[in-house]
């Protein structure tokens, strides 16, 4: 897999996630998405980046135009320096929240995204990267 442009977006507040919602959409825009594969994307990365915000106390994200062969498609990393997860399995499950929400955003994420992968330790922070590819 190859790396094009990326551009690191900082999740801080709220008006945040509002400009990297407008950023992954015009990269998905550029890279040929479909209609239905752009807003899987944005709203993957809007879970992420609420989450990142409002778990993580703020972090930033990484937008990667990424190529393998003749795909293309967009990759997005969200770290965070927070309090971590201690049990990642425990939080991808539909309907699990350690706040109000719904318990839809980590597994929710994953499956609209075509990877995913999630690194986190209690203390240490946390960091999710998905990758969609144009279909």
């Amino acid at each position: 897999m190859t790396a094009g442009r990326r551009l690191t977006i900082p999740l801080r507040k709220s008006e945040d996630i509002v400009r990297m919602r407008q950023t992954v959409r015009e990269h998905a825009v550029s890279q040929g998405f479909s209609l239905v594969d752009q807003t899987k994307i944005v709203t993957a990365a809007s879970e992420l980046a609420r989450n990142t915000i409002e778990y993580g106390g703020g972090g930033e994200v990484e937008i990667v135009e990424v190529a393998n062969g003749a795909r293309k498609g967009i990759q997005l990393v969200f770290a965070d320096q927070g309090p971590g997860i201690a049990d990642i399995a425990l939080a991808m499950k539909d309907g699990y929240t350690s706040g109000h929400g719904l318990g839809l955003g980590l597994g929710g994420a994953k499956r609209l995204s075509n990877e995913f992968s999630i690194d986190s330790r209690p203390g240490e922070g946390t960091r999710i990267t998905i990758t969609r590819w144009r279909l």
